[in-house]
């Protein structure tokens, strides 16, 4: 791989951690091989407020390895701020964003970089599920990118990964953009550039558990739809409409039977349409209530992150 080196060419490789002291060792030992048949390079691991050894991990290779830094955010402020902690500090003319779960192949990064030298700004890429993927995730993942594509102006390609390339310019416009609830899919779509996307065929996990819950799934699909649309807003109130109009309707008639001497029975029938009514209430308030969430928390200004730690110094003149 010598002859395909670039000296030129500076590679930062980020990835978050959250709990994954089994794999820390694994990955490196085969980012290693790949990356030094390509170029310059750093990696820099986002440690995700971790509660076993993973940081400890880090920083023992980067004292057998400087070109591995290591950063350690004070609490688990989530998968996507720390995708965003790791972008703000790596400093290479291409930036690779992956998990570290090693269900990103490094092997995939040469590919990523032929694609980028054809033109392109930003190589995305999407999951072929692995073997031991679920029926369960399979299915609400589908679910997730048909519901988010039919309700967003942003279209998002399903099965799409957070392992990308992008270039020193796209990673700056990146940052440039100050959301609090990051979906970082989303935005990427939005910033347009020249952008092309790849599969690849997601890997059997070896170590550990999915750190995405039933919880965290919903919630990242809220924000991702909350972040690009106010079609649910649209929506529920349509669905107001027809549910008014038809309590209308069901007023003439009673008023009607009324009149006729008729008796009206059926509590059943009432209590039904008020639970129905009163549902699509508490569903609409739900929705109302999301984007005012939203908007408190962007009015709050709070950091996104605090560091705890830092391993290992950025370049003095970092590559721009």
């Amino acid at each position: 791989m010598e002859d395909q080196i670039d000296p030129e060419l500076t590679l930062s490789v980020v990835v978050p951690v959250f709990n994954e002291a089994d794999s820390i060792r694994p990955l490196w030992d085969r980012l290693r091989p790949v990356l030094e048949g390509i170029g310059t390079f750093e990696v820099i691991f986002v440690d995700d407020g971790s509660h076993d050894a993973t940081f400890g991990l880090v920083r023992g290779l980067h004292q057998a390895e400087p070109r591995v830094r290591g950063l350690s955010l004070s609490s688990n402020f989530g998968h996507q701020v720390a995708l965003l902690a790791g972008l703000r500090k790596a400093a290479g003319q291409l930036v690779i964003t992956m998990d570290g779960d090693l269900q990103h192949p490094p092997e995939l990064i040469p590919r990523l970089i032929e694609k980028q030298r054809e033109g392109y700004d930003i190589v995305n890429t999407r999951r072929l599920d692995a073997r031991d993927t679920g029926p369960f995730k399979r299915g609400t993942s589908r679910l997730f990118y048909r519901i988010m594509n039919h309700l967003s102006d942003v279209p998002i390609e399903p099965a799409a990964a957070d392992f990308r390339l992008m270039t020193r310019a796209t990673v700056d416009a990146f940052l440039r953009i100050p959301e609090r609830d990051r979906f970082t899919r989303g935005l990427i779509r939005w910033m347009g550039f020249r952008q092309t996307l790849i599969d690849y065929q997601a890997e059997p996990r070896s170590f550990g558990r999915s750190k995405y819950t039933l919880g965290r799934m919903i919630r990242f699909g809220l924000d991702g739809i909350t972040s690009f649309s106010s079609r649910p807003l649209r929506l529920s109130f349509y669905a107001g409409l027809v549910l008014a109009s038809g309590g209308l309707l069901y007023g003439v008639y009673a008023v009607a039977v009324f009149a006729r001497g008729g008796t009206i029975q059926g509590w059943t029938s009432i209590l039904l349409t008020l639970l129905i009514i009163g549902g699509a209430i508490l569903i609409t308030l739900g929705i109302i209530g999301e984007y005012i969430a939203r908007i408190f928390n962007e009015v709050k200004g709070r950091p996104l992150y605090f560091v705890r730690d830092e391993i290992g110094p950025p370049p003095k003149e970092p590559p721009r």
